[in-house]
């Protein structure tokens, strides 16, 4: 597994406006919690699903930059199909009732001028919704497409999920920071544990 989805590389913070704490997730990261832990993380083109058994109050959250790819790359978590396997089964192993399962699903944004033919962020919004159908997962809240980044607290006790749309000003700033992930990604070795986000 590499380090960029280890639990302890997931970065935690005090959370001032929400008065709790709060775990920020980069690109190629997931994390379930059980508590009042706000899940959060940022989103221009990638996708961020939020997972949550309501009778356990146990949830996590994804975030992913492309929907397929060759998970034998190194950073098998960078795409969809292998970010939603790797949540779906944690919460699986804690216990959660795959029945019960609910998804509310963030991001997919054309934040990127000039990328008008398939969009990337169009592509992960299509590939949730239909991976989401396929495994029988109700989708009962998304804010997806669009032109705007968002910046998104998920808090998995509740169910409750706060989306704050960024304006302009931010896209060259999630833009460089999804672009500068991909590169990065793109260095990687093909085999082997990768760290990233040192």
């Amino acid at each position: 597994m590499s380090a960029a989805l280890r639990e302890d590389d997931v970065m935690r913070y005090y959370d001032s406006r929400f008065k709790v704490t709060a775990a920020k997730l980069l690109p190629t990261q997931y994390l379930v919690v059980d508590d009042d832990t706000a899940l959060t993380t940022i989103l221009g083109s990638c996708v961020a699903a939020c997972l949550r058994d309501p009778v356990l109050r146990i949830g996590g959250m994804n975030h992913f930059l492309l929907p397929e790819g060759n998970v034998g790359d190194g950073a098998p978590a960078r795409y969809g199909s292998y970010a939603m396997e790797l949540l779906i089964n944690d919460l699986l192993k804690r216990g959660a009732n795959r029945k019960r399962l609910e998804a509310k699903v963030f991001g997919g944004a054309n934040v990127l001028k000039g990328f008008t033919s398939n969009p990337v962020g169009t592509r992960n919004a299509e590939f949730v919704r239909q991976y989401l159908q396929a495994e029988h997962i109700p989708i009962v809240a998304e804010d997806l497409c669009g032109i705007h980044p968002r910046k998104i607290w998920f808090f998995a006790d509740s169910g409750r999920v706060v989306v704050n749309r960024l304006p302009h000003a931010h896209e060259a700033e999630v833009a460089a920071t999804e672009s500068a992930v991909r590169a990065r990604l793109s260095k990687a070795p093909v085999t082997g544990g990768v760290e990233l986000f040192e």
